[in-house]
């Protein structure tokens, strides 16, 4: 009867603190995802006001990484939202009309309203505005850019197409499917999208001439924005440095060291084991590449649509 006894006492204390473990285990998952998530913030907020300091600008970061989030750390990526548009558009009216204002674009695209909205308040401004792309701005994030009186590009960013897509359609694919089946073979639902794409691809391609009649011509605007809408590429087709440079882009690709260090403090993917590794150089040697003389600070020297 003892042994029995002694039997259940010890199983008891090994479930009591494995109890304790768990909970202590999660206070420190919990007290992490806290801490850290304000550490990575305030490091972000010292790097803007930083590179604010240096341009004598306003500068806006629309960044959209995958981030760790929830207590498990799943990573979860995001495109421009109607959030974001609110969030652009507040910071551009507390900003003075004589203020310079710098975007830094890092976005795959997303809603097309809201990118419109941060682009036509951004072509509103008087002051200088410059978009800094230093990896990608594709679909949404390319409407933004062209807002810009100048786009620095890192030597290895790209631009993407702007020409709209229905649901995960391109608009000039269901258009052109009206010339290759005639209508009775076509399905009700897929006239009905074929309607609103070529409604679509009116609409952006309107919007973005507006936009750039800010700089060109109209008949430049004209010929640009049909190209960067009508679909004659992929919607994820590179438009490049040199690419953007030939359409009449003002590219500039001196990119300042700070947008760099902002990227670095937004981690892509999660706590697994990355995809990519290498061995930085010691401290105090330049990368392969990289000037031994210290970077030249701000003003950002490049082309301008003026």
């Amino acid at each position: 009867m003892a042994e029995g006894t002694s039997s259940t006492s010890w199983w008891q204390r090994m479930v009591s603190l494995a109890k304790t473990l768990f909970w202590l285990v999660l206070i420190m998952v919990v007290l992490q995802q806290v801490y850290g998530s304000n550490k990575v913030e305030n490091a972000r907020a010292s790097v803007l006001d930083r590179f604010q300091q240096e341009r004598k600008s306003r500068v806006i970061a629309l960044i959209h990484r995958q981030e760790t989030v929830t207590l498990f750390g799943v990573p979860v990526s995001s495109s421009i939202s109607i959030e974001d548009s609110e969030a652009v558009l507040r910071a551009i009216r507390l900003t003075p009309e004589d203020q310079p204002i710098d975007v830094i674009l890092h976005t795959p695209g997303g809603l097309v309203l809201a990118a419109e909205q941060i682009a036509k308040a951004l072509v509103q401004r008087k002051a200088k505005v410059t978009a800094f792309v230093p990896h990608y701005a594709m679909s949404g994030g390319s409407l933004i850019a062209l807002a810009a009186d100048e786009i620095v590009m890192d030597p290895n960013a790209v631009l993407g197409p702007v020409d709209p897509q229905i649901g995960d359609m391109p608009a000039a694919s269901i258009i052109k499917l009206l010339s290759l089946k005639k209508p009775e073979d076509i399905s009700d639902e897929m006239l009905i999208l074929a309607d609103m794409s070529a409604k679509a691809r009116v609409q952006v391609g309107v919007f973005v001439m507006e936009v750039l009649l800010k700089h060109l011509s109209k008949e430049k605007a004209v010929a640009l924005a049909t190209t960067l809408t009508e679909g004659r590429w992929t919607h994820d087709f590179p438009i490049t440095v040199e690419m953007a440079r030939g359409l009449g882009l003002p590219i500039a690709s001196e990119m300042p060291r700070t947008v760099y260090d902002l990227m670095d403090l937004y981690p892509q993917g999660g706590r697994g084991r990355p995809s990519v590794l290498y061995v930085p150089l010691r401290p105090g040697m330049p990368e392969r590449g990289e000037s031994t003389t210290p970077s030249p600070g701000p003003p950002v020297k490049g082309r301008s649509w003026r």
